[in-house]
């Protein structure tokens, strides 16, 4: 029942945003939607499960509490651990299943799915420069945006390669797309830029695209920082900008090239790692990649962590109301899921260590909940 009930609610938010208004308009039938909806099932199913174990697990051992059934129980000489382990049992089964929809068939169906939206037209222009993915269709040109805002971007890495190797790395904390009047082409600013760019003496700078420095009323402070590679050190001239802009990119012919994956909700397990290999062969820092490898594998394990805490939980409650278990549940998800939104949006800061910081709350609710479960069974 709890199955049936989050997956058709996180069903509809997809349908309102994306399906329901080119129904519509008349861009897609009935048949498109059953399609639409059929690959979005095993995506949403990566968060169902863990929610609808908790859920049920409240609303059982609820009941169960409620109606002195517990009491019974023990009367007959069964512990709660013993009574518990079927479900805990269900709940590493339920974690390997989430495990294989996270990292493979969930991110699968997402690019069928996006797929198959881009071909009946939700797509424009602006599908080839989407947040969270490395973007390198662009000739000569690697593209890193960490959130798209319309036409405002935030968190942006610019990379210009030659030969595979990067010859100039622009960050800036936020930038625009700047339209052409045709909509065929677009220009990106960068604000309050730093460009770091090899020494020319060693590697001289030639880009495919024409990069341009707009702040020249004041000229910038030019400072010298040395990268000690494994086998090499690199210096790098860093010149801070209060305006980059580079372009124009022709967004015709980008169209024509395929569509790059989106590392958050796109790649699976093994494209993640491939991504960081290619990566770090470029120097350029996997961080985002790695942060979603974790996080695919360390979602995997909400299922044990939720029912560990829900079943003392449920038998606290004392109540047989299904909203009461509900509540709680919904509760209980906001404050898990909140660790991963936390660490989401520090996927870029190596210093924080975001990869580590999804385990958080899996060591927190396995925790809390073995202790609990096991002061619960003394009390018995």
């Amino acid at each position: 029942m709890t199955v049936f009930v989050f997956t058709l609610v996180l069903l509809l938010g997809n349908v309102i945003k994306e399906i329901a208004a080119l129904l519509v308009s008349g861009k897609i039938g009935p048949d498109m939607i059953l399609r639409a909806l059929g690959l979005l099932i095993p995506y949403v199913m990566a968060y169902v499960l863990p929610f609808a174990m908790l859920t049920a697990t409240l609303l059982t051992f609820g009941r169960f509490s409620a109606d002195n059934e517990l009491t019974a129980v023990r009367a007959s000489g069964i512990s709660l651990i013993s009574l518990s382990l079927p479900v805990i049992i269900l709940s590493v089964l339920l974690a390997g299943l989430c495990a294989w929809f996270n990292m493979k068939i969930a991110p699968e169906c997402r690019v069928a799915y996006k797929q198959l939206i881009f071909k009946i037209g939700i797509q424009n222009t602006t599908a080839f420069i989407t947040e969270d993915r490395f973007i390198d269709q662009i000739p000569g040109i690697v593209l890193y945006v960490r959130k798209c805002d319309g036409d405002h971007l935030k968190d942006i890495r610019l990379y210009t390669i030659k030969n595979n190797e990067i010859e100039q790395r622009i960050s800036a904390s936020e930038g625009n797309i700047i339209w052409a009047s045709d909509k065929k082409s677009v220009r990106f600013e960068l604000i309050d830029a730093v460009t770091e760019t090899r020494n020319p003496a060693n590697s001289p700078v030639t880009n495919s695209i024409p990069i341009e420095e707009l702040d020249s009323t004041n000229p910038p402070l030019v400072t010298v920082v040395q990268e000690q590679l494994a086998d090499d050190s690199i210096e790098w001239v860093q010149i801070p900008s209060r305006v980059v802009s580079f372009g124009p990119i022709d967004l015709e012919t980008l169209g024509n090239s395929e569509r790059s994956l989106r590392i958050g909700t796109e790649m699976n397990y093994h494209q993640l790692r491939a991504e960081i290999a290619k990566r770090r062969a470029q120097g350029i820092s996997p961080t985002p990649a790695i942060f979603h490898l974790y996080r695919q594998v360390a979602f995997s394990f909400a299922t044990v962590g939720f029912t560990l805490i829900g079943i003392p939980l449920g038998i606290r409650a004392h109540r047989r109301e299904t909203s009461i278990g509900m509540a709680i549940a919904l509760i209980l998800v906001t404050i898990y899921y909140g660790f991963f939104i936390f660490a989401q949006t520090m996927e870029t800061n190596t210093a924080w260590r975001p990869w580590l910081l999804v385990w958080i709350p899996n060591f927190l609710f396995q925790g809390i909940g073995a202790v609990l479960l096991w002061r619960a069974n003394r009390r018995g």
